[in-house]
């Protein structure tokens, strides 16, 4: 029987938006959902060139394009469906035998704070928007991490047979089939594999649009109030000045090494930092390491077709988020075959 490869990149965009729709909903969602045409679809819109936003003026041609078109069918498309959500828990809230018997997803933890705090003026649209959010950060950029880091274990095979041994050797230890979060904690090479990932591929590699709120002096240049500020991650992050044969993948440099991503440092700001930081930052990262981690434990992997290291193209995609430009596709080999 002749084996054929597996799209990672879809897989890894299905396994997300399961995770985020569960922990946030309640419940997940496959490809036949309308709540999954409107990810893709968000997700598209995310990657799509905007003339307004770089060229105010020039704000009519995405009307033109059909841009704004879309953008409005689509945002009414999540607005009308996490209007039904948010239904369906006021729903069941009337049921409480049923009720607490349920596990509380973010929806319903939101509707608690509404209905139990009146100094918070939580409303409705709120909701909607909070929920919203958790998509459209979480969803593209966890993806994309994933996506990255196994692209780069397949080009440094001896990078990846090294995380395989370190996996391999704490489940082992342990005793069990798969790799729990506990485990993660044991495996100091595996991150900063996963650190080094986020370093070299942000997923925002400008992260998102700040705006100053007064007019400021930064490195003697003038500021006026109400400028859009990206903060160019991507370059910081691969500065020769900072970090030495910054151009490669190299995880060593993180061990002994207290460089985080928690916003302190400020040369390694993959989620940003101080208030305006990523705040689903811990979230997402135990997401990629249990992927990942689970992915080396329970397979070795190869490029199709007999493929080489050097054949795998690395190319980025234009958009907010940066994934790779072509899908990672990788035969998977179980490693107790």
């Amino acid at each position: 029987m002749k084996k054929s490869p597996v799209n990672l990149s879809k897989q890894f965009f299905a396994l997300s938006n399961n995770i985020i729709t569960r922990c946030a909903l309640g419940k997940k969602y496959d490809e036949k959902d309308k709540f999954m045409e409107l990810t893709k679809q968000v997700s598209e819109l995310l990657q799509a060139f905007s003339f307004g936003d770089f060229f105010p003026s020039l704000k009519r041609v995405d009307v033109l394009t059909g841009l704004v078109g879309r953008l409005k069918t689509t945002s009414h498309g999540l607005d009308a469906f996490f209007e039904q959500v948010i239904e369906e828990h006021i729903q069941e809230r009337k049921h409480k035998n049923e009720y607490l018997n349920k596990k509380n997803d973010c929806v319903d933890l939101l509707l608690k704070v509404q209905n139990n705090n009146q100094d918070i003026n939580l409303t409705r649209e709120n909701i909607k928007a909070l929920i919203q959010d958790l998509f459209l950060a979480g969803n593209d950029t966890t993806t994309t991490t994933l996506e990255w880091t196994m692209a780069e274990l397949v080009r440094h095979p001896d990078i990846m047979k090294k995380a395989q041994e370190e996996v391999r050797r704490v489940v082992g230890h342990n005793n069990k089939t798969k790799v729990e979060q506990e485990d993660i904690q044991q495996m100091d090479y595996f991150k900063c594999i996963i650190k080094e990932t986020l370093r070299l591929h942000p997923a925002l590699p400008t992260l998102l649009p700040h705006q100053s709120l007064k007019d400021s002096t930064v490195g003697g240049y003038h500021i006026p109030a109400n400028t859009r500020v990206m903060i160019n991650a991507w370059a910081i992050q691969r500065d020769p000045k900072v970090w030495s044969n910054a151009e490669e993948f190299i995880p060593e440099r993180f061990m002994d090494n207290t460089t985080d991503f928690k916003g302190q440092d400020y040369d390694f700001i993959p989620f940003g930092s101080g208030r305006r930081m990523c705040p689903g930052s811990a979230f997402a990262i135990s997401i990629v390491e249990l992927a990942i981690a689970n992915l080396l434990y329970l397979f070795n992997w190869e490029l199709p077709n007999g493929g080489i290291k050097e054949d795998l193209d690395m190319t980025e995609a234009f958009g907010l988020s940066v994934a790779k430009k072509i899908p990672l596709e990788l035969f998977p080999i179980p490693h107790l075959s």
